[in-house]
């Protein structure tokens, strides 16, 4: 048997030598496989795979060869997870019977029945219609579906239909040292270079150097201020919620941006601009930046740049405390307007694909917003945007 696997290892293109396999049966002859199939699959792939490459190769070949044997002793006891579980408790409805269901009425109406629902409610509740619970048609609780209600217990969005999320989350920053997938992007964004020589006289200038030192007769060195890319960019990212499903492009983006403009700040923001943002998302909660202070500290010849996927409740748009997370005094639409009207070069990069931007209710409220300088979030659709950056 050992043979044979050992045979069909070499047959798949895994460079396995006879000495290894030499080691692999003194191993096994001292015993460190005992009888678990589970042990031998680690232990032969130790001593027989040298390359990282070939683990799947050689899974492929372990899987053929011992065919029919158990991974696990049958006396081992079987626990399932406990996110297994709770998908049991999780309401799933037809398209149907989505339709039949009907929202309380506008933001206003659904907080105040929050307060009362708090009030009143004295016990846990589970796939009702009127109560904070579980697996419901309650606008209030979680794993349920309700056309507009406040999510409490639920750790991710299922129907992202939340007008606002009782739970604290937290959110990861995005990894300006990502291998970008494509150089499509940062070939589109050097569209937007503009290169000028500023700063310190540090770089030879060789063709005045040659000019000075034949006019006077003895070496003249001549330096001149290094060329960097002049344009400046201001970033406000999006993070969370159903952002997380754009992670990858938007850090492909932000890794792009962070290797061609020299002059480049970044914040990040949740579904929509307000009185604040941050630039950790591990201390989101504590280290607030003023937004009045990020539109009085960069001036108005930055290029103003927003990544997000403009997919919320359209209350976080045109409503006071119409914010998911926090209770916000003036509107998104507000701050919005506010930042525009400090750079007049702006656009917004929405990684939803195009063809469904006019299903989204909130996507064309942004858009407009925006005067239509809405651009996704596409090799494409960037070199557009910077041609509205120019």
């Amino acid at each position: 048997m050992f043979i044979s696997f050992f045979n069909t290892l070499r047959k798949a293109g895994i460079p396995v030598s006879l000495r290894e396999y030499l080691v692999l049966m003194e191993a096994m002859d001292k015993g460190l496989a005992s009888y678990s199939v589970e042990d031998f699959y680690y232990l032969s792939r130790s001593a027989l795979v040298k390359d990282e490459s070939n683990l799947d190769k050689f899974d492929r070949v372990f899987s053929h060869a011992f065919k029919g044997l158990d991974l696990a002793d049958e006396s081992d006891s079987i626990t399932l997870p406990e996110e297994w579980l709770k998908k049991l408790a999780e309401l799933h409805l037809s398209k149907e019977e989505m339709e039949t269901l009907e929202s309380l009425g506008d933001f206003d109406a659904i907080m105040d029945a929050l307060k009362k629902r708090l009030e009143e409610q004295k016990e846990r509740h589970q796939g009702g219609n009127k109560w904070i619970g579980t697996a419901g048609r309650s606008p209030f609780g979680a794993y349920g579906y309700n056309p507009e209600g406040v999510r409490i217990g639920q750790a991710e969005s299922r129907h992202r239909r939340a007008i606002k999320v009782w739970d604290r989350r937290d959110f990861k920053n995005l990894d300006d040292t990502v291998e970008l997938g494509t150089r499509n992007i940062q070939i589109a964004l050097r569209r937007l270079r503009h290169f000028a020589r500023t700063g310190e006289a540090e770089e030879l200038d060789l063709e005045d150097t040659i000019r000075a030192t034949a006019h006077k007769g003895y070496l003249d060195i001549k330096m001149r201020p290094e060329r960097r890319n002049a344009v400046k960019v201001l970033l406000f990212f999006d993070i969370g919620g159903s952002m997380d499903d754009h992670i990858r492009t938007t850090e492909e983006l932000f890794s792009a941006a962070r290797s061609e403009f020299r002059h480049l700040e970044f914040y990040y923001f949740h579904n929509c601009l307000y009185e604040s943002v941050w630039k950790d998302n591990r201390r989101r909660h504590q280290e607030r930046i003023d937004t009045w202070q990020i539109l009085h500290t960069y001036p108005s010849d930055y290029k103003l740049i927003f990544v997000g996927d403009a997919s919320m409740s359209p209350y976080e748009i045109v409503w006071p405390g119409g914010s998911v997370e926090h209770w916000n005094e003036e509107t998104g639409e507000t701050w919005l307007r506010r930042a525009l009207s400090v750079y007049d070069k702006a656009v917004w990069l929405n990684p939803v694909n195009e063809a469904h931007w006019n299903y989204g209710q909130s996507i064309m409220m942004i858009k407009d917003l925006m005067d239509d300088r809405m651009f996704p979030l596409t090799p494409e659709g960037i070199a557009r945007a910077i041609r509205t950056l120019v």
